[in-house]
């Protein structure tokens, strides 16, 4: 990644997965929701590691939704690859 290029989320690196001949990165991304205080909700988003120009990063709806910011990190850490790539299959076209 060069100085001018983005990072393709802000959240936390999770894992890598494989999917159709490509691998992407998986991140734990959070909804800012004001009105959500006693909630936290993640979503998971996708970015492919070998982006193209105009490629852009693919996000689920938040899934993950807890009473604690750590309860929600500790979810999405539990997710299983086959569950991950189902999301991702999920998403694109």
């Amino acid at each position: 990644m060069t100085p001018n290029e983005s990072r393709p989320s802000p959240g936390q690196h999770l894992t890598t997965v494989s999917h159709a001949g490509r691998f992407w990165d998986v991140y734990l991304e959070f909804e800012d929701n004001p009105k959500q205080l006693e909630h936290f909700r993640g979503l998971l988003a996708f970015a492919p590691v070998d982006r193209a120009e105009g490629e852009s990063t693919v996000r689920t709806i938040p899934i993950l939704i807890e009473t604690s910011y750590e309860r929600v990190v500790q979810r999405a850490q539990m997710l299983e690859m086959h569950q991950l790539s189902s999301f991702l299959r999920s998403l694109l076209p």
